[in-house]
């Protein structure tokens, strides 16, 4: 597992204003919606104000995000989930999806968490997403961070 040294969870303060877009894609339904909660609860305990967007696929959260970010939002928490297939569609999916999320934050200079499950099979994702019997719950992670940075962003331009 991935989860070895991970930051312990501490409260957020001044999260309150932090607009947030979570953008999700539809594949993998049972991990994805995992990952939904996960980011709520996290957005939720922290006080955030946020929204839910779905995508058809994890391809087209980086157009998403960068909408979102056109719009208003001051964070977005990007959550997909690809698995590996016989195909090279994997990685190029993965590259793209990756690459195309970096981008936006960059551009846009502010952040997207990362909750994109790259995975070797549905049993990882089913481990990653927060569900009862999880070990990691990658979507709280990604909208933590996500807010975090924000509030992070906000100190270094004031």
């Amino acid at each position: 597992m991935s989860g070895k040294g991970a930051p312990e969870a501490r409260t957020i303060d001044g999260a309150a204003d932090v607009r947030v877009v979570v953008v999700a894609g539809t594949w993998h339904e049972r991990i994805t919606d995992g990952l939904i909660a996960g980011a709520a609860r996290a957005l939720d305990a922290a006080g955030a104000d946020w929204s839910l967007v779905r995508v058809p696929g994890s391809f087209e959260l980086a157009v998403a995000a960068q909408a979102a970010f056109a719009g208003g939002a001051d964070a977005v928490v990007a959550l997909g989930v690809i698995v590996r297939g016989g195909t090279p569609h994997f990685e190029y999916v993965s590259a793209a999806a990756t690459d195309g999320l970096t981008r936006v934050a960059l551009d846009a200079g502010r952040p997207v968490g990362f909750g994109l499950l790259t995975l070797d099979d549905e049993q990882q994702g089913l481990d990653r997403a927060g569900l009862p019997g999880s070990k990691e719950d990658k979507g709280a992670e990604a909208a933590d961070a996500a807010v975090r940075t924000a509030l992070v962003l906000r100190t270094l331009r004031a």
